[in-house]
């Protein structure tokens, strides 16, 4: 497989393209624009003096969050949190954040998945923590994961939770069908012909399309990079081999019916499926774990295996979803959201805090994967599958993969198309090129300078 390179990463004045203003940031898709003022162009907002209480908030949407901050207050009064629950990101905690922002105010934390930091980053909505000493403690991070919120000579953000993936499987359902898990692709699809051949309505596993997130992480394993800058202009690179091959695949796969698309992972139907028998297995992020234990009766019936490869090409595997802690622009106590943030991420206490209270992805921690996640499970047949599986995932991603200020529409574009192969008979490699043409348009819209890289 491909051996790890150098990333090569994104600047501000590349975001921003030829000659973007704040007023073309106001073309941003339903976000509010916090003005004119670029607070990484400002001084650096002093720490506060000593003995004065600090009082920082935090907007998310993770769970009991503030049980979190808790333990960190009970042993720092100079720093005191507050944890504020908002909707999930783009469920409406976005558009608040840029709301407030445009507004002058707004939290001092708040959580960005690290698919929108870029939009965050055009709207002028972050504060750079490479200014405050973030480059200091780079080193407590996976590398996957600081590669996501690094920008050239800037961090915006410090990674939260991670999503790198394996395979799911339920082991009675695989040896009736004479299967083992696969370590390729290639082995998956006969896998999948053969759980076919046991009964009339059963599949190894569903192909969500109207979720662009799971096809995103197949060709972001396969070594594919959709978008990066040249100069001052962004190019996009959606019609590459190594997302072609994906969707040529996935094309064979869904034609040949190998796959169930009526439904995605973790929906209504998928867990009624997944309890009967009717679906194996699911290719999904470490986070899947917790999802999966909903699963009726399911209990000692499940174990995890490696993410299978796309052989020769590629990496070892992928991530879907994962955020950071990013302090935002109109931050009144920037140091010491820095400080509190670093500890809750890397920290065993902040860490073994996020895992039992909040439920979080994987750890982004470089040493640490947390208590709870050091032991064998029960409920995955014994198996101590984070440290077989996830430990090495984390440390096989595909570091060039980088996310744009037009993500979500990007997403929005692939998924109606998508929806065209079942309504149809649109071949996935055409539906790619077609989203790839909307997603070229948006970037337009934003008024960045933009091609395509063939």
């Amino acid at each position: 497989m491909t051996p790890i390179p150098s990333r090569t990463v994104l600047s501000r004045r590349n975001l921003l393209g030829l000659g973007l203003g704040t007023a073309a940031a106001g073309l941003l898709a339903g976000c509010a624009v916090p003005g004119s003022t670029n607070v990484n162009k400002a001084a650096l907002v002093p720490a506060a003096a000593g003995g004065e209480t600090v009082q920082i908030t935090y907007w998310a949407w993770l769970k009991d969050l503030q049980k979190v901050c808790d333990v960190w207050n009970a042993k720092n009064p100079r720093i005191q949190v507050t944890a504020n629950w908002i909707p999930g990101g783009n469920a409406g905690g976005y558009q608040k954040m840029y709301s407030a922002l445009a507004a002058g105010g707004g939290p001092d934390i708040g959580q960005v998945e690290f698919r929108q930091i870029p939009e965050f980053m055009l709207a002028n909505g972050l504060v750079d923590l490479a200014r405050y000493g973030a480059k200091d403690v780079q080193s407590k991070y996976d590398e996957a994961a600081w590669s996501q919120v690094e920008f050239v000579d800037g961090v915006y953000g410090i990674p939260q939770d991670t999503g790198p993936m394996g395979f799911y499987y339920q082991t009675a359902i695989l040896e009736q069908a004479g299967g083992q898990p696969p370590t390729t692709w290639d082995e998956w699809r006969d896998l999948a012909d053969k759980v076919r051949g046991t009964g009339n309505g059963n599949y190894l596993e569903v192909f969500p399309v109207a979720d662009a997130s799971p096809f995103a992480a197949y060709a972001q394993q396969a070594g594919a990079r959709w978008f990066r800058t040249d100069g001052d202009a962004w190019v996009v690179d959606m019609t590459d081999d190594k997302t072609m091959m994906v969707a040529e695949f996935f094309d064979g796969v869904i034609d040949d019916k190998l796959v169930d698309t009526s439904a995605g992972a973790y929906s209504p139907g998928w867990y009624a499926a997944a309890a009967s028998g009717k679906i194996a297995a699911v290719t999904s992020a470490s986070w899947g774990d917790a999802l999966i234990q909903s699963v009726q009766g399911g209990e000692g019936k499940w174990k995890v295996a490696p993410m299978q490869t796309w052989g020769d090409t590629g990496y070892g595997s992928s991530s879907i979803g994962g955020s950071t802690a990013a302090v935002l622009a109109n931050a009144k106590h920037p140091a010491e959201a820095l400080e509190f943030i670093t500890w809750m991420t890397t920290s065993k206490e902040g860490v073994d805090a996020m895992i039992k209270y909040c439920g979080i992805g994987w750890s982004p921690a470089k040493d640490y994967i947390g208590k709870a996640r050091q032991q064998p499970s029960k409920w995955f047949s014994g198996q101590n599958y984070n440290e077989e599986v996830f430990v090495p995932s984390a440390q096989e991603q595909n570091l060039e993969w980088s996310w744009s200020p037009v993500t979500q529409s990007a997403f929005t574009s692939l998924q109606n198309q998508f929806r065209r192969k079942l309504t149809g008979g649109l071949k996935l490699t055409d539906a790619v090129e077609l989203a790839q043409r909307e997603i070229v348009q948006s970037f337009k819209d934003k008024g960045l300078s933009v091609r395509t890289a063939r």
